[in-house]
């Protein structure tokens, strides 16, 4: 009988994941669902056949130089790899593999909200009968901006930010958007949607700005300090990507000084830790603050843990896995 390929499994997934894998694979499932401590990751690396990481799980070229021979793949449960070091595990002739695609509905769904919750201020609104402070309707209290009509710029225009454009103008946003090239027209022409070659020149005149671009060496604080400064003093900022695109600590200041109107953010720079200041301006209801949950949904959690089997699979039984990455596709 062939020896099943040994399978570790840094977090807890869904059940019928884990089961499946159980059934497919001689699979080390992590029950505490805990982040694996640097020695834990190191002892994974050096027994695993087919490493299981997430996000949280950073596999640098130090920790790939402690891998056994018998590594051969990493299947991440994730859509980015920018926790893996892809060139380091291609030369060690490790192949790697995320699970795309299945997470842009929920992803969307949850840039929009954050949109409504900060222009709306739905989190303000929503403490306020819990904490017994509600006196009555009043025409000039708790006022917010209306979104129809206003300019939603979007940066990076893949399947999340197409995603978001679709919802966006169902909601009567105008469509703006940075991209590294061109979306095909048929797509432009069905969103009428507004291509900006130059960022600076669209952050100036957006009323809302939502950053859905992959995390990469070339997008770390794309929205720079210098950047952020373009935007107008009444637009909000949204972001559902990662927070390293964000130059984090220079839009607090922004928001403080009152420079920008407020964010919603779901991804943060030093994840899981949250600036402080940022926690202040969220209680001040200036930022709407969520906890890394844009894709977390039962049906999106499984459709990744569905395509890392897959990956696994195709590997194991000799094929190029369908969602293989490569360094060049960074």
């Amino acid at each position: 009988m062939k020896k099943r390929p040994v399978v570790v499994v840094t977090r807890r997934l869904p059940d019928v994941i884990e089961t499946r894998l159980r059934e497919l694979f001689d699979t080390r499932l992590n029950l505490e669902d805990r982040a694996l401590s640097a020695q834990e990751l190191a002892d994974a690396v050096k027994t695993a056949d087919v490493l299981v990481p997430t996000i949280t799980d950073e596999i640098d070229a130090a920790v790939l130089e402690q891998a056994g021979s018998n590594l051969k793949l990493i299947a991440n449960f994730g859509n980015g790899v920018d926790n893996i070091d892809v060139s380091a595990a291609v030369a060690k002739g490790v192949t790697v593999t995320n699970t795309p695609g299945v997470l842009t509905e929920d992803t969307a769904d949850m840039t929009m909200a954050l949109i409504l919750a900060v222009a709306r201020r739905i989190p303000e609104g929503a403490r306020v009968i819990p904490d017994g402070n509600w006196a009555g309707w009043s025409p000039t209290w708790m006022l917010g901006r209306r979104i129809t009509g206003k300019r939603l710029g979007i940066v990076g225009m893949g399947r999340i930010g197409q995603a978001l454009a679709r919802r966006a103008k169902a909601f009567g946003l105008s469509i703006h958007y940075h991209n590294r090239r061109h979306v095909p027209p048929r797509i432009e022409a069905e969103l009428e949607a507004t291509y900006w070659e130059s960022l600076d020149q669209m952050l100036a005149r957006m009323d809302i700005v939502s950053v859905n671009c992959p995390h990469t060496p070339a997008t770390y604080h794309l929205l720079s300090a210098r950047r952020l400064k373009l935007m107008r003093p009444d637009a909000i900022l949204v972001n559902t990507a990662r927070g390293e695109i964000i130059d984090e600590g220079a839009l607090t200041k922004l928001i403080e000084a009152g420079a920008i109107a407020g964010a919603g953010l779901d991804v943060f720079e030093e994840e899981p830790a949250v600036n402080p200041r940022l926690v202040r301006l969220a209680k001040q209801g200036k930022v709407v603050l969520l906890p890394h949950m844009g894709s977390a949904t039962h049906e999106g959690r499984v459709a990744m843990g569905e395509k890392v089997i897959v990956n696994i699979r195709a590997f194991v039984d000799g094929h190029k896995p369908p969602d293989r990455v490569l360094p060049s596709m960074l």
